[in-house]
C-alpha cells in the first residue's frame, strides 16, 4: 500500500532505483521535476520510478534524470538533498561528461527554478495594481501604489543577487563570496556611474574605460560571474595557506571579480542576451503571426523535454530592454490550451478514475504547471497533446494580430497572468491575449471531442468483461481458454497490453471506523485526497478519539508515525484510515497504536487512540480520511455523506 505524503519513502526508493548515492552526481529541482545527473542510467530505473506512488513520470533529456512529481517536489528534494548530504558532497562529486547544450539547460534549470515562485508571486502583485490603475487611475498617484510598486520590482531589481545563490549551488562555491559580488553589480552607486557615463563623461578602472551597462534585472553578467568565480576561488584556495584562506580568498575573489565583470563578462554577455532578444523580435516585427504560432504550438514540446528554462534570458533581456515582451503573451496561450486538452479529456473520458486526474491536472494547469496535464493526460493518450498544440498555435497566432505584450514579468504563465498584459497604452494588447486564450481552451476542448481518444480501461470494466464472458463460456461449454481467448479480443489492443486483470472480490461493507460526522471525499481540505487519486472514500470528522477495524481482515501496514493504517479484508478490498491531515509530520506523538502490522482483526477491534485536542492545537486538522485504495476492482463505490455516524455503523459498500 502507497504511503501518503511520505516524502522521505519516495525518496529513499527514488535514490535506490538509479543506483544509489554513489551513482548520483548532483541533484536539483524545478517547479514540478526532481532533477539527478547520474553517473550510468540503470536499465530499468525509469520504468521502475514511473511506477512509484507520487511519481507523476519519468523524462531523460539535457544529460538529466528527470523525475516528474508535481507541486511536491520541493517535499521530495528536501528529502534527497538530506539523504545525499548536498551541502557538505557537494565539491566531491564527479563531474560526468555532458554535451555544452546539455550543460547550459542544466544550468539554467538548476538555477531559476528554485525562485520562479518568487517572481511568479511579485508579477501577480503588479497584475493586480495593472487592474487597480485600471479602473481608478488616481491610486498611482498614492503611496499606498508606490509603497506596493516598488515590493512589485524588488526581485527583479536584486534577481542578480538571487541568481548568486542558486547558480553558486550549483557551480560549488561559496555562495556568499557570490552575493558579495552580485551585490556590487547592482549598488546604487554604480548605476549613478553608469548613468553618468551614458551622458559622456569618462571613467576608467586602471586604463580600461567603463562601458554604461547596469545590472540590475540581468540574468547573464551575474551568471558568468559566479560561473567563472567558482575556478578562480578553487585556484585560491588551492594556493593560499590555512591560516590566511578565509580572509583572503573573499578578498582575492572580490577585487578580481567584480572589475572583472563590470570591465568585460557584463558588456559581453549584456549584448549576446540583447543580441538573442532582437534575432526573436525581428521574428515578431517580421512575421508576428508566424513567431505566435510556433511559439504557441511548440512551448509545451519544449516543456516535454525540460528545456524550457533556456528562455528565461531573452525574455528578461526584453523587459530589461523594453519593458515588456511578447513571448510570454504566446507562452501563455500554449499553457492554457493545454489545459484546456486536459479539461476535453476530462469531459469525453468514462473513465471515473481517470477522469479525476484529468480534472485535478487541468486545475492544475490554471496554474501555469502543466506538467501533471501533459505527462498524466494528454501526451499519455497522444491525441489530446496534439489537440492542446494546435489550439495553442491558432491562439497565438490570432493573438499576434492585436500586438499583446506583458508589460510585466510571468514567472508561470497561466490564466492568473493574462492581466500583464494590460497596458493604457494598447487596450488591444489585452483584449488580444484573452481572445488567444480563450481558442486555446475552447479550441482544446472542442479538438479533443472531435477527435477522441482510446479512454483508458479501468480494471473494473477488464473483470467485469472478464466475468461475463466466463459465465457466457460455460453456459456454452466452452472452455477457460476460449473465453479467455474472447475476453482479450474484445479489449482493445492498448489495453489488452497494459491492463492487468483485477482480482476477483465480492462486494464488501465498511462500517465507520471513527464515531464523527462524515463528509464527501472531496470536501477535505487536502488535494491528494479530495481529488481522488488515492482512491475513493470519504472523509469523517472525529467525535472521538478513537479508531476501530472497519471490517473483518488483516492489518496490511502501519506508518511508522502511526497516523495511518492500511487494511485488506480477505475478499481483496484494501483500505486506508488517515487520521487527520499532515499528521505524518508530529512523527507519531499523540498516537497509541492497539494493532500489529501482519495480524489478523475482527470488525470492531481497537486499532488506534489519538489525543485530538493536542492534535488539533498543535495546528493539524483532525479530518480523518477513510479511503478505498482499489475502487477500480468495483463496479461502484457507495458512500453515506453528510451524516453523523457511531463506529460500526456502515459508511461505505463497494459493489461488483
Amino acid at each position: 500500500m502507497a504511503k501518503v505524503r511520505d516524502y522521505a519513502k519516495l525518496a529513499k526508493d527514488i535514490i535506490r532505483e538509479v543506483g544509489g548515492e554513489s551513482n548520483i552526481v548532483s541533484a536539483a529541482r524545478c517547479a514540478t521535476r526532481l532533477r539527478l545527473v547520474l553517473k550510468e542510467t540503470p536499465k530499468e530505473a525509469k520504468d521502475k520510478i514511473g511506477q512509484l506512488p507520487g511519481v507523476i513520470t519519468v523524462v531523460e533529456n539535457g544529460g538529466q534524470f528527470q523525475v516528474v512529481i508535481g507541486t511536491h517536489v520541493g517535499e521530495v528534494y528536501d528529502q534527497v538533498a538530506e539523504e545525499l548530504n548536498l551541502d557538505t558532497q557537494a565539491g566531491e562529486q564527479p563531474e560526468v561528461k555532458q554535451s555544452v547544450l546539455n550543460r547550459i539547460i542544466a544550468t539554467m534549470s538548476a538555477v531559476f527554478a528554485p525562485f520562479v515562485y518568487i517572481l511568479a508571486a511579485a508579477g501577480i502583485l503588479q497584475g493586480i495594481l495593472i487592474i487597480i490603475n485600471l479602473f481608478a487611475p488616481a491610486f498611482a498617484q498614492t503611496g499606498t501604489y508606490e509603497l506596493l510598486s516598488m515590493m512589485s520590482w524588488s526581485p527583479f531589481t536584486f534577481l542578480p543577487i538571487f541568481i548568486a545563490i542558486t547558480a553558486s549551488k550549483h557551480f560549488k562555491c561559496n555562495p556568499y563570496i557570490a552575493v558579495l559580488c552580485c551585490c556590487a553589480l547592482v549598488n546604487p552607486s554604480w548605476a549613478e556611474m553608469a548613468a553618468r557615463i551614458a551622458e559622456g563623461e569618462s571613467i576608467k578602472f586602471l586604463f580600461i574605460k567603463l562601458s554604461e551597462t547596469t545590472y540590475t534585472s540581468s540574468v547573464l553578467p551575474p551568471l558568468f560571474l559566479v560561473w567563472i568565480l567558482s575556478y578562480l576561488e578553487r585556484f585560491v584556495e588551492k594556493h593560499l595557506h590555512e591560516t590566511i584562506k578565509p580572509l583572503l580568498t573573499p578578498l582575492i575573489c572580490f577585487v578580481i571579480m567584480v572589475p572583472l565583470t563590470i570591465c568585460l563578462i557584463g558588456p559581453v554577455s549584456s549584448m549576446a542576451a540583447s543580441g538573442i532578444a532582437n534575432g526573436y523580435n525581428a521574428l515578431v516585427k517580421i512575421a508576428p503571426p508566424l513567431a505566435g504560432a510556433v511559439i504557441g504550438g511548440l512551448w509545451e514540446v519544449v516543456v516535454i523535454f525540460g528545456i524550457h528554462w533556456g528562455i528565461t534570458p531573452v525574455v528578461m533581456a526584453n523587459f530589461e530592454m523594453y519593458g515588456f515582451d511578447s513571448f510570454q503573451a504566446f507562452q501563455t496561450v500554449a499553457v492554457v490550451a493545454q489545459m484546456g486538452a486536459a479539461f476535453g479529456c476530462y469531459i469525453k473520458s468514462k473513465n471515473k478514475e481517470f477522469k479525476g486526474v484529468a480534472l485535478s491536472a487541468g486545475i492544475t494547469g490554471v496554474f501555469g504547471i502543466t506538467e501533471p496535464a501533459i505527462y498524466g493526460v494528454t501526451l499519455r493518450l497522444k491525441k489530446p497533446f496534439a489537440c492542446g498544440c494546435i489550439a495553442g498555435a491558432i491562439g497565438a497566432f490570432v493573438t499576434s494580430f492585436f500586438n499583446s505584450y506583458y508589460y510585466a514579468y510571468a514567472g508561470l504563465p497561466s490564466l492568473l497572468t493574462t492581466v500583464n498584459a494590460i497596458t493604457p497604452d494598447r487596450p488591444a494588447s489585452f483584449i488580444g491575449e484573452i481572445i488567444g486564450c480563450a481558442i486555446g481552451i475552447v479550441g482544446g476542448i472542442i479538438m479533443v471531442q472531435i477527435v477522441g481518444f482510446d479512454d483508458p480501461v479501468s480494471e473494473a470494466a477488464v473483470s467485469a468483461n472478464a466475468s461475463f464472458d466466463n459465465r457466457q463460456a460455460a453456459d456454452n461449454g466452452q472452455s477457460a481458454v476460449e473465453a479467455g481467448k474472447k475476453t482479450t479480443d474484445n479489449m482493445t489492443k492498448e489495453a489488452a497490453n497494459t491492463v492487468k486483470a483485477a482480482e476477483c472480490v465480492k462486494d464488501a461493507i465498511v462500517v465507520s471506523p471513527i464515531t464523527g460526522k462524515v463528509i464527501p471525499l472531496a470536501e477535505v481540505p487536502d488535494q491528494v485526497f479530495s481529488s481522488g487519486l488515492m482512491g475513493q472514500g470519504v472523509g469523517v470528522v472525529p467525535e472521538e478519539y478513537k479508531v476501530y477495524a472497519p471490517f473483518d481482515g488483516t492489518v496490511e501496514s502501519i506508518f511508522d508515525t502511526k497516523h495511518a493504517i492500511g487494511l485488506k479484508t480477505k475478499d481483496g478490498l484494501e483500505l486506508m484510515i488517515h487520521v487527520g491531515l499532515d499528521t505524518v509530520e508530529l512523527q507519531g506523538k499523540h498516537f497509541d497504536l492497539k494493532a500489529e502490522a501482519g495480524k489478523e482483526v475482527k470488525a470492531g477491534d481497537l486499532l488506534l487512540e489519538f489525543d485530538g485536542k493536542a492534535i488539533e492545537e498543535a495546528g493539524y486538522k483532525l479530518v480523518t480520511p477513510v479511503i478505498i485504495l482499489n475502487p477500480d476492482n468495483y463496479r461502484e463505490i457507495k458512500c453515506r455523506e453528510n451524516t453523523r455516524l457511531s463506529h460500526g455503523e456502515e459508511i461505505m459498500t463497494a459493489c461488483l
